[in-house]
């Protein structure tokens, strides 16, 4: 019996001294620095999963609003240029952000349509336009000022209204310096516009806010004074913008009409703008296609040519074949990387002045509008790739 519970005692005394063992075991691991710890807390850091955004963005040129084009769209209750851009919309279905210039000012049919040299449309071409996709536009062109202030003013009410983001023509100095960003799938994103200059129309003194130009009045960029110094007007502009959001675009209004090759003040534009930090230049104005190419990390597209016309000014259909341009915005760590980059031809139709309509080459019935499509495809293609062989074009549907 003795023995019995001696060995009782032992037991109580090995447990509370494993409790005692196990206390101050547990008050070193609470208390005590754990380097363990600290090395599984930076290797979870490196498994998280990285955050990608993207934005899918495409880009078109010139809308040129011609009498024949806009008298082939007449109705009975105004115009209906739907038609005209079936093909598009259906094409731009698979784009969140989606870029045209608007070459001549949506003045409306109150104050009278008019068409080369003095343009004024009807609203009803941004109708068409938003509604096959377009979602940014940009104002400021040689013809912003063809039919005056009150055309502007117009305008200006007429975009206003709709969920789109409009860049180079405004109602204010403030209105001009307005930081207008829009964010899409997390990714900010901004439109700057300038155009070369008005056709010789004069903006009204005081009211230069009416359309943003930066001017070209000579033939050397280097010793032309005035565009020198509006460069530090286009700086301060991007600097308002460039830290408040992760892609700035320009919209160039820019070069010498119906040439394929740009001109030395497009190539030093271009080089600035780079060089200031913008992720994607485009450029209108010389109705046809010019090179697409890379300035470092910046994209730049020397011309789109038109995206729907009636030009008569046509030399083996250089001034109704477009470009559409498409690029992914990816934003990573923060980071924005731009990716693959695409392009493909397009071509106004028309049946008499009749029936217009803008088919991508890409798309089967190309075949069916254009006779001649594959000798204009391997001309024109060429044209894009001209300053980097690397740029694609889509093939022939």
């Amino acid at each position: 019996m003795k023995k019995k519970r001696r060995r009782q005692k032992l037991g109580k005394g090995k447990i509370l001294l494993c409790l005692i063992f196990f206390f101050f075991i547990f008050i070193g691991i609470k208390y005590l620095p754990n380097k363990d710890k600290e090395i599984n807390n930076i290797d979870a850091t490196k498994g998280v999963k990285e955050e990608i955004y993207k934005i899918k963005f495409i880009m078109g040129g010139d809308a040129l609003i011609h009498d024949k084009l806009y008298n082939s769209c007449k109705r009975d209750n105004g115009y209906d240029f739907k038609p005209v851009f079936t093909y598009l919309k259906d094409y731009l279905s698979d784009y969140d952000l989606a870029y045209y210039n608007q070459e001549t000012i949506l003045g409306g049919s109150e104050i009278g349509l008019s068409s080369y040299p003095a343009f004024n449309s009807p609203y009803e071409v941004g109708d068409a336009l938003l509604d096959a996709g377009f979602n940014m536009v940009s104002l400021a062109t040689n013809h912003t000022l063809d039919r005056g202030e009150k055309a502007i003013i117009n305008s200006l009410n007429y975009w206003k209204s709709k969920d789109v983001l409009t860049a180079g023509s405004y109602s204010s100095f403030e209105e001009r310096d307005e930081i207008r960003i829009k964010e899409k799938n997390n990714i900010k994103y901004t439109l700057l516009n300038y155009t070369y200059g008005t056709n010789g129309i004069r903006v009204p003194s005081g009211k230069e806010y009416l359309v943003n130009i930066w001017p070209c009045t000579g033939s050397n960029p280097d010793n032309d004074i005035k565009y020198q110094e509006y460069k530090d007007i286009v700086k301060s502009d991007i600097e308002k913008v460039r830290d408040k959001v992760d892609v700035l675009i320009v919209a160039m209004h820019w070069g010498v009409e119906y040439t394929h090759t740009p001109t030395a003040y497009q190539i030093d534009m271009a080089n600035f703008l780079s060089e200031n930090g913008v992720d994607i230049i485009i450029g209108t104005h010389p109705h046809v296609v010019m090179p697409v190419t890379w300035i470092n990390n910046t994209l730049v597209i020397y011309s789109l040519g038109n995206m729907v016309s009636a030009q008569e000014t046509n030399n083996d259909e250089n001034t109704t074949i477009g470009l559409l341009t498409s690029i992914d915005i990816i934003k990573k760590d923060n980071k924005i990387i731009l990716e693959n980059l695409d392009n493909d031809l397009i071509y106004t139709y028309n049946e008499h002045n009749t029936n217009y309509k803008v088919i991508p080459f890409s798309n089967p019935n190309i075949k069916t509008y254009l006779n001649d499509y594959e000798r204009l495809y391997t001309k024109y293609s060429s044209v894009v790739k001209k300053m980097d062989n690397n740029i694609n074009v889509k093939k022939i549907g």
